[in-house]
Parts: C-alpha cells; sequence; structure tokens
C-alpha cells in the first residue's frame, strides 16, 4: 500500500503551489497552480521533459491539501487574470481531488477561465474524465499515436495503453463543451515521420478541437534528443488536413527561412495553412512580405482572430465560411 504524505499551506513555501502571472501567447494572462511543487510526480517520462528524469507513478505520494489550494489562489487571484492553469511539476490529473478542487476554484474565480494542461492519459479514468468535464478550458497532448512511438517518446507508466487514450480523446472531444486543445510536440527522427502524421492527421479528423498546436523541443531536454526547425514544423503542418485548426507554437531559436514567395503562391500557402505574423516572419523575405501587404490592402488577404491569435487568411475562407 502506498503512503501518502499531506502538504498544508503551513508547510509550503510561499508562491510554491501558485505560479506568475505569466502572459501566455495561446492563453492569455495566465495565473498557475501547481499541483505537485515539491517534486515531480507523473505517470510519463517523457525524453523531452524540461525536468530531470523519474521513474513514472501512477498516484500521487505526496499530496496538497484542496484548502491550502484555495488559500493560496485567493491570495493572487485578481481581474487582470484571464486564466487558471491547473498543472505541476508532472502530471495534474494525478492530484486525487481534482474534481473537488475545481468546484471550489469555480465558486472564486468570476469571469475568470479555468484550464488543465494534461498529457491525456488519466482520461481513461472516468472520475478523471467528468472532472475534466467541468473546466472551461482543456488542452490534451498526444504525440504519436503508434504504440511503439508514444512508448519511446513519452515512456508512460506500465499500465497505460495508447490505443484507450486515443479512444478517450475522441470521446472527450465529443462530450466536452468547453475549448478543446491539442498539443503535439515533434522529436527529431521520433514522430516526425509521414507515417506518424499520417496516422496523427486521421486521428485529429474525428477530434473536436478548436485549436491544434504542434511544437518542438524549446527547453534543455531531460534525454539527449533533438527538436525539429521551424521550416520543418511548417512542413509538418502541411502534411495534415487543410480543414484541421493547425497552428504552430514553438518559435524559440527559430531561424528565419526568408523565402521568397509570388502573390499567387502566399494565398495557396496560407489557404493551405494560415499564419500568424511570426510565421511570416519567419517564413518571408522582405519582397514576400510587401506582397502581403498589398493583398491586404486590396482584400485578398484577411486577419481572422482564433483563441487569443491573429492568423492571416484567403478573404474567400471567410467569406465562404459566414455563407454557411
Amino acid at each position: 500500500m502506498q503512503s501518502t504524505l499531506w502538504l498544508s499551506a503551513s508547510v509550503s513555501a510561499k508562491n510554491s503551489i501558485i505560479f506568475g502571472p505569466v502572459n501566455s501567447r495561446r492563453f492569455g494572462m495566465s495565473l498557475g497552480i501547481d499541483l505537485s511543487p515539491s517534486l515531480k510526480q507523473c505517470n510519463f517520462d517523457c525524453l523531452y521533459c524540461e525536468l530531470a528524469p523519474s521513474a513514472t507513478v501512477d498516484a500521487q505520494s505526496e499530496v496538497i491539501t484542496v484548502d491550502a489550494i484555495i488559500e493560496e489562489l485567493k491570495k493572487h487571484l485578481d481581474e487582470k487574470i484571464d486564466v487558471i492553469t491547473l498543472t505541476a511539476n508532472g502530471e495534474p490529473t494525478l492530484y486525487p481531488y481534482l474534481s473537488e478542487l475545481i468546484e471550489e476554484i469555480h465558486k472564486i474565480k468570476n469571469t475568470t477561465q479555468t484550464l488543465i494542461l494534461t498529457n491525456s492519459a488519466a482520461l481513461v479514468d472516468a472520475e478523471v474524465f467528468d472532472a475534466l468535464l467541468k473546466l472551461d478550458q482543456v488542452k490534451l497532448s498526444l504525440d504519436a499515436v503508434s504504440s511503439d512511438v508514444f512508448k519511446k517518446i513519452d515512456r508512460p507508466h506500465k499500465s497505460i495503453d495508447v490505443d484507450a487514450i486515443i479512444s478517450q480523446v475522441v470521446k472527450f472531444s465529443k462530450h466536452y463543451k468547453g475549448k478543446l486543445f491539442i498539443e503535439i510536440l515533434f522529436v527529431h527522427e521520433l514522430n516526425d515521420t509521414k507515417e506518424e502524421v499520417a496516422k496523427l492527421n486521421e486521428l485529429l479528423l474525428d477530434v473536436n478541437a478548436v485549436r491544434i498546436d504542434i511544437g518542438t523541443i524549446d527547453r534543455p531536454p531531460a534525454y539527449p534528443v533533438m527538436g525539429v526547425s521551424y521550416k520543418e514544423l511548417h512542413e509538418l503542418s502541411l502534411m495534415f488536413d487543410s480543414s484541421l485548426p493547425i497552428h504552430i507554437a514553438s518559435r524559440v531559436h527559430a531561424e528565419p527561412n526568408n523565402a521568397e514567395y509570388s502573390e499567387s503562391e502566399i494565398i495557396n500557402t496560407l489557404d493551405k495553412r494560415p499564419l500568424t505574423m511570426e510565421d511570416i516572419n519567419l517564413l518571408f523575405d522582405d519582397a514576400s512580405k510587401e506582397r502581403l501587404k498589398n493583398l491586404i490592402e486590396s482584400k485578398e488577404i484577411a486577419l481572422k482572430k482564433v483563441q487569443n491569435l491573429e492568423f492571416y487568411v484567403p478573404s474567400d475562407n471567410i467569406k465562404r465560411k459566414r455563407k454557411k
């Protein structure tokens, strides 16, 4: 039987539970709640994790009380916060009182949104599944569909089966009423193959998500693995169906591509995959940026806002959707 150490506010250092707020590009001004502030407690030991390698667990051995979390949250919550983000040194869904905590947060949050960042594995637990349905926003990570690739990248606890996770991700997306985000982190020569992207694409076509963020390694990883370049991320994004709301999330250390695009190539590129201004600055040379400016002025290209982000798209795309 696993012993549990209970942590209260009196034994937690100030701000160890609450961190931020930080200005997140994707989610706005975020106030974080660390549900495992004293040590890493995770059911994955991902190759790319920024935390040190550690043995996987299927339950928390050190647990903060709900009262301690709410007490600290009240000290830091104000009207400037867009989202209260549940995360952890590890996996936040391992917190045993997640449902109760979410209910208590909702009592004091006013109009602030609630968000969780999870690796998706605990969706196979009915209690966790139901708890996440109570949140305003959920971000599910899913790095691979193939069992062998999944095990290589995410190094899951022995009890975890990727097929069961996939089934629950699809099911959750059909039941959930809030904003669902999917995140895929690409690792060089592991899940960046055409075969694995094709499998991810097939799955995602059956998932109801408002945005799919694709990224790569931005921080020193736990193990000796490499990320992919921004150019490679852009090429990977084009492998997904154009109907999917793909967003390239990783830009740290990105090197400009500075390629030349004609007006027709710009329209074609944006039709296949809408881009933010950050994307454009990395992909286009100066002449291409000037052509884009002309297309905007002639109203052939328009700006579309999607969940805190602004994308450039061909105007016809917006017109077609408005007619539907």
